[in-house]
C-alpha cells in the first residue's frame, strides 16, 4: 500500500462570506450555510443520477439503467465527504472550494471501485427481475439480496477510504471488504443510513433525498470515523498525515 493522501490544509484563503461572529447564532448560521452549500453541490454533481432515477420506473428490470445512472454519484459522495471533513477540521475553509478540491482529487480513484460495485448490483438486479425465468427460488433470491446489500456497504466503505487515503484500488477493495466484518457497528451504521435513504426515496422522491444529502453525508462521516482512524493507525506510516479527523 502507498501512503495516505494529504488532508485538507485548513488554511484556505477564501472563508465563509461575512463576519458572522462567534456567538451561538453566528456559529449556527455558518453551520447551516455550510450544509446548504455542500448539499447543493452534491445535488449538482449527482444531477445526472437524480434526473435519470426520476425518469426510471421503480422496477428491478431497470437495474442496469439505474446502475448506469448512479456512476456520477460515487465521486459526488466522495467530494461531499471531503468537504464535511474540512468543516470538522477547520471552520473557515470555504465549502465550495473544499468540495471541488475533493472532487478533482478523488473522482478517478473512486470510480475504480465504485463502477465494479455498480456492475455487480446491476447483475443481481437483472437476475432478481428474471427470477422465474432463471429458476431462482426464494432462498436464492434472498441470498442475492444479502449480496447486494453487502456490495453496497462495501462500496461506501471503499469511497470513504479512497477519499482520505491514497491506496491502490486493489488495496482499497481489500480494506473495504475487511472492514465490513471487522467493524460490525460501523457496517450496521452504514446499513441504517442506506435504509433511511431508501425509505425517503421510496416513500417520497429521489429529489427529496437530494435536499438532505449534506446531512446524510455528515452522518456517514461520523459513523465511519472509527474505521478511518483504524485505517490510519494500522495501515499508514504517518499517523498525523493519514488522520481522518
Amino acid at each position: 500500500m502507498t501512503g495516505p493522501s494529504a488532508p485538507p490544509s485548513g488554511t484556505d484563503d477564501h472563508h465563509v462570506p461575512g463576519d458572522l461572529g462567534q456567538g451561538p447564532l453566528g456559529r449556527a448560521t455558518v453551520l447551516v450555510y455550510w450544509y446548504v452549500v455542500v448539499t447543493a453541490l452534491l445535488a449538482l454533481a449527482a444531477l445526472p443520477t437524480v434526473v435519470l432515477l426520476l425518469l426510471l420506473d421503480r422496477s428491478a428490470s431497470n437495474a442496469p439503467l439505474a446502475a448506469l445512472a448512479a456512476v456520477p454519484l460515487g465521486p459526488a459522495l466522495s467530494a461531499a465527504l471531503h468537504a464535511v471533513r474540512a468543516r470538522e477540521t477547520a471552520d473557515e475553509v470555504a465549502p465550495a472550494r473544499a468540495f471541488w478540491r475533493g472532487y478533482r482529487g478523488n473522482a478517478v480513484d473512486v470510480l475504480r471501485t465504485w463502477v465494479p460495485a455498480l456492475v455487480a448490483l446491476a447483475i443481481v438486479g437483472v437476475v432478481l427481475a428474471n427470477a422465474d425465468a432463471a429458476g431462482v427460488g426464494p432462498v436464492h433470491a434472498g441470498v442475492l439480496v444479502v449480496i447486494a446489500v453487502l456490495v453496497t456497504v462495501w462500496a461506501l466503505h471503499a469511497v470513504a477510504i479512497t477519499t482520505f487515503f491514497a491506496f491502490r484500488a486493489r488495496d482499497v477493495a481489500r480494506l473495504a471488504a475487511y472492514y465490513v466484518g471487522r467493524l460490525p457497528l460501523v457496517t450496521l451504521g452504514v446499513l441504517s443510513l442506506l435504509v433511511a435513504a431508501g425509505g425517503v426515496a421510496w416513500f417520497a422522491t429521489d429529489a427529496v433525498l437530494a435536499v438532505v444529502g449534506g446531512v446524510w453525508v455528515w452522518c456517514w462521516y461520523r459513523n465511519d470515523l472509527r474505521m478511518l482512524d483504524d485505517v490510519r493507525s494500522r495501515f499508514t506510516t504517518d499517523a498525523e498525515e493519514g488522520s481522518a479527523r
